[in-house]
């Protein structure tokens, strides 16, 4: 009788076991697709991080030739005020010798009159002299009109100077302008692969703490498989199956997710319920059955797992209180819990599952529809 005692229960034990080590093996799945997450992630950074790199470099490329080009404008702009400078000087060099020849030639041979002019011619008592006057006054009209031809040339070569100053300032002020569009827009291509790279440095901080805290979960629930695989006795004619479609909701509330959707920020799919309900409300058993585990779990908080038989569990999850212990016989409807937000869950509610012989099962198919 004692051998058939221990026989019933390692089969009992066999059985959690075996759905604690599916959530195991889940665990560490998922830990390795976080890990490949976590690499492809780092790999994404590390391109980010040259792509921002690269962008940096022509930014400061693109500052360097802006700084010449407003040098270069600051230079030919002081160039050509000093051009400006000279032309204003020699245009009024010009106009003022203009204005001498002028009055000269007006003088010597505009406002003399005829009889001054011929007294001029023949009035002198020297020949000799009386030519070297003519000379003197027509060189000095030569002399005077070359200075002032001199002049003209020299201000139409400041003009020139000037307007082709003008003309390279002109085109300084568009490169300029371009260098400053494309400075704008490399700044702006910057601030994006800045934002890439915060967005997954802040994803690979996220990743690396889901992946430890998922190790350690697993290292949590590795212990816990061995504590469960201690001996447990059989649960004696309980038959889960017939329940199938009858059973009641264990707390009233509404359900929030539909069984086997991804979980928000997750890979996961939810394995069961989690049932909106206000804190402290009565959690209920669905069902016959004994209490196989009641403790707290990373991710499920106060937690409470009723072995039916025949392979089938419930488990109820997040709870505030927990009123049953380990090895407690119940019936369909024995008070076992508190709703609350235990585990770290932001809302207050209940979780929800079942499962057969370690896999999870959709909980509509047992759950009488209102």
């Amino acid at each position: 009788m004692a051998r058939m005692l221990l026989l019933i229960a390692c089969c009992l034990a066999a059985n959690a076991f075996a759905a604690d080590q599916t959530d195991l093996d889940r665990l560490r799945q998922r830990i390795a697709l976080l890990q490949r997450e976590f690499d492809q992630a780092s790999e994404s950074k590390a391109e980010a991080a040259d792509a921002l790199r690269e962008s940096e470099r022509t930014i400061s490329d693109r500052q360097r030739a802006l700084a010449r080009l407003e040098q270069q404008q600051r230079e030919g702009k002081i160039a050509l005020q000093h051009l400006q400078r000279r032309g204003a000087r020699a245009g009024e060099n010009a106009r003022q010798q203009q204005i001498r020849l002028g009055s000269l030639l007006y003088r010597q041979y505009v406002s003399s009159t005829d009889e001054d002019y011929l007294k001029l011619l023949l009035g002198s008592d020297d020949p000799n002299q009386l030519a070297r006057d003519v000379h003197y006054l027509g060189y000095i009209a030569r002399e005077r009109g070359s200075a002032l031809r001199a002049q003209q040339k020299a201000l139409a070569e400041l003009k020139a100077a000037a307007r082709e100053t003008e003309a390279k300032q002109h085109e300084l002020d568009e490169l300029r302008a371009a260098e400053r569009r494309e400075l704008a827009q490399l700044r702006q291509e910057q601030d994006a692969r800045q934002r890439t790279l915060h967005k997954i440095s802040q994803q690979l901080k996220q990743q690396r703490r889901e992946i430890g805290r998922l190790q350690k979960n697993e290292a949590r629930l590795a212990r816990l498989l061995r504590e469960l695989s201690a001996v447990m006795p059989e649960m004696a004619g309980n038959d889960f199956r017939r329940h199938k479609g009858k059973l009641a909701l264990p707390v009233s509330g509404a359900i929030a997710n539909q069984f086997g959707s991804r979980r928000p920020d997750s890979t996961l799919a939810w394995n069961g319920w989690f049932i909106r309900a206000r804190a402290k409300q009565p959690v209920l058993a669905i069902a016959p059955g004994r209490v196989v585990y009641a403790d707290w779990l990373r991710g499920y908080g106060n937690l409470l797992i009723l072995d039916h038989g025949q392979g089938y569990l419930s488990l109820y999850g997040n709870n505030q209180t927990l009123y049953k212990q380990v090895g407690e016989i119940l019936r369909t409807g024995d008070l076992i819990a508190a709703v609350g937000n235990s585990g770290g869950n932001e809302d207050s509610g209940l979780y929800f599952e079942l499962r057969y012989k370690g896999q999870p099962v959709n909980p509509s198919r047992w759950i009488k529809q209102p």
